[in-house]
């Protein structure tokens, strides 16, 4: 089922045609103005965008210009709804990058027909992209055969993607389009407990993949992923994905062994939090962070206490003392939120 976001000021003209696009078996996302839509785009990344004009907070034509900037949405098929039958305003619309303009009032047959012939447009586009990939990615003697030329193809080939620290990459519960490659910066991956405490599930660097539930299927996320630092991604859809997998099985050992490796870090770190002391845990996660997010070991953290107690598995104010006491040992300066590394060696130590 194909989702249309539609964003309207009008209340009863906004639930008469969300009810007719259901009707025509279409799932519809609902937005009261552009500020709003704009939110629900990048969350949800809809099919296609119905947007009106003329509306509070955030106009149409501004809503365009933000979300044609933006790599999650700028090819979404953007269609205008509006009153405004100006040749001048339908000109300003189309200069903006709209792919369609429906003047109010519309027929139903206008509206289907408009959203039809552009998801078939992109379709189409999609399937041409799909046939250059194949070709890519065909079996020869250039084939992908181990993790660095599959990650030389995510650089070459995927979607680019850049995030703000602390900008959301995608929600728990948002199907997995696709897995990422990160080039630059820094990715924490989190869940929500039934109390509201956040609980940091994965730490993942510059050179990691991550995004993946199924190599081969679009499943929700468990989780949801963050960006700790100004972020660039390269990201390849879970289709393109999968096609590279079947048509190149010797990577496909390496993913195994990557997991394999991923899932033996995973126990071990599961030990630690059960059995080790608060200063080792303290220490552990300390080691972790700067490993992730610094070409340096000792190159100074920039992270919130909470994310670090949060993985270390331990309360914020007890995580807080043990900070302390480091720093009066001489093992860490702290500044902050800055949090610099002086004797790593020791800090390897604690027991």
């Amino acid at each position: 089922m194909k989702t249309v976001l539609l964003i309207e000021d009008d209340v009863a003209l906004r639930e008469n045609t969300a009810e007719l696009l259901e009707l025509s078996k279409y799932k519809v996302i609902t937005a009261s103005n552009g500020k709003t839509g704009v939110t629900l785009a990048k969350r949800h990344r809809p099919d296609i965008i119905i947007c009106d004009i003329m509306m509070p907070e955030l106009d149409g034509y501004s809503a365009l210009k933000i979300l044609s900037k933006s790599k999650l949405t700028k090819y979404i098929p953007f269609v205008f709804l509006s009153a405004k039958t100006e040749r001048q305003d339908i000109r300003k619309g189309m200069n903006l990058g709209a792919d369609d303009y429906i003047t109010k009032p519309f027929t139903e047959d206008d509206l289907i027909s408009a959203i039809e012939s552009r998801l078939a447009k992109v379709s189409i586009l999609q399937e041409l992209k799909s046939n250059i990939v194949d070709q890519i990615i065909q079996p020869s003697e250039n084939q992908i055969k181990t993790l660095n030329d599959l990650k030389n193809f995510f650089d070459d080939y995927g979607d680019e993607f850049t995030f703000n620290k602390e900008d959301i990459i995608y929600r728990e519960g948002d199907h997995s389009n696709y897995i990422y490659l990160v080039n630059k910066g820094a990715v924490k991956c989190y869940q929500i407990n039934e109390l509201g405490k956040e609980l940091v599930t994965a730490l993942y660097k510059e050179d990691d993949l991550f995004g993946y539930n199924s190599f081969t299927l679009n499943t929700p996320h468990k989780e949801t992923a963050t960006a700790i630092a100004h972020t660039k991604l390269a990201g390849i859809s879970i289709i393109e994905f999968k096609k590279i997998l079947n048509q190149n099985h010797k990577v496909v050992i390496e993913l195994i062994e990557l997991l394999a490796k991923n899932l033996s870090t995973v126990k071990e770190e599961l030990l630690q939090m059960a059995y080790s002391s608060v200063n080792k845990k303290t220490a552990a996660t300390i080691l972790r962070f700067a490993e992730k997010m610094n070409r340096k070991l000792d190159d100074p953290i920039k992270i919130s206490r909470n994310d670090l107690a949060s993985v270390a598995g331990i309360a914020p104010e007890t995580f807080i003392r043990t900070l302390a006491q480091f720093k009066k040992d001489g093992i860490i300066k702290a500044d902050g939120r800055n949090i610099k590394v002086i004797d790593i060696e020791k800090l390897k130590t604690i027991s």
